[in-house]
This record gives C-alpha cells, sequence and structure tokens, in this order.
C-alpha cells in the first residue's frame, strides 16, 4: 500500500533524526575537548550501572562520581565500555568553572572521549547525508 507522500515524510524525518543526533553529540565532543584541555583533573569511580527497563536491550548507563578540588561531589554520565564495574576507579578531566556539565572519563583502559564522540558525530552525519542523497535521487 502506498502512502501519498510517506517518502517525503519517511526520508525527512531520518534526516531529521541523524541530523539532531550527529549536533547534539557535535556539542558533547566540544565541551569534552574544553574538558580535557583544562587543568582539571580528579580521580572518581563508577557509582551504578542502570539496564534498560524490563531488561529489553543490553543498553548499560553508566554513572560516575568524583570530588571537586573545591570539595564539591559531582556525579554525571558518561560512555563507557561493557568492562567497567561498578567501584572501579577511573581518572576525570572537566573543566573547573563548570565541572557538572563538563566531566568526562578520560583514564587508561578506556577509548578516548575525543574518539568516542568523535565516530558518534562522523557516523551519524554519514546517516543524515545518506539519507538526504537516497531522498534527493529517488524522492525529488
Amino acid at each position: 500500500m502506498d502512502v501519498p507522500g510517506g517518502d517525503f515524510l519517511f526520508f525527512g524525518g531520518m534526516i531529521l533524526l541523524f541530523g539532531w543526533l550527529a549536533t547534539h553529540y557535535a556539542r558533547r565532543l566540544l565541551t569534552v575537548v574544553r574538558a580535557l584541555r583544562a587543568d582539571g583533573r580528579a580521580e572518581g569511580t563508577c557509582v551504578r550501572i542502570e539496564q534498560e527497563p524490563y531488561n529489553r536491550s543490553d543498553a548499560q548507563r553508566h554513572f560516575f562520581a568524583f570530588r571537586t578540588t573545591d570539595g564539591r561531589q559531582v556525579e554525571f554520565e558518561d560512555l563507557s565500555s561493557r568492562s567497567v564495574r561498578v567501584g572501579d576507579p577511573v581518572t576525570v578531566a572537566y573543566d573547573p568553572a563548570a565541572p557538572e556539565r563538563t566531566a568526562t572519563v578520560a583514564g587508561r583502559g578506556h577509548w578516548s572521549p575525543v574518539l568516542q564522540y568523535g565516530v558518534l558525530v562522523a557516523g551519524c552525519g554519514l546517516a543524515a547525508a545518506g539519507f538526504a542523497a537516497v531522498f534527493l535521487l529517488t524522492v525529488v
């Protein structure tokens, strides 16, 4: 069954979705680069790992905590490998001006945070460009 305008809706939606994801991860990439350039470093730990509800997916969310030089306790979520367990020590890089927004795991044993977010930006950007190309070649 052919829905009138369905191609426009599908490809337009995919372009918007992957374009938004690429933009979101690009902003996080800039924040991570700012944190790595700043002089804030601290030892932190993995405080909890959350699973998707009802175990519908193997996706996990890793939360870390560290103490800033002025004594504030900061907790944040970041990308991490499956090998990280609750209580594992990590090195945290952050911008002292805004530790809650800029904290990232930067210790050994992890992928570079710049590489992680760079791959996400490139992948989502390529997906958006691919859907745009298919849209232009087939629909228009």
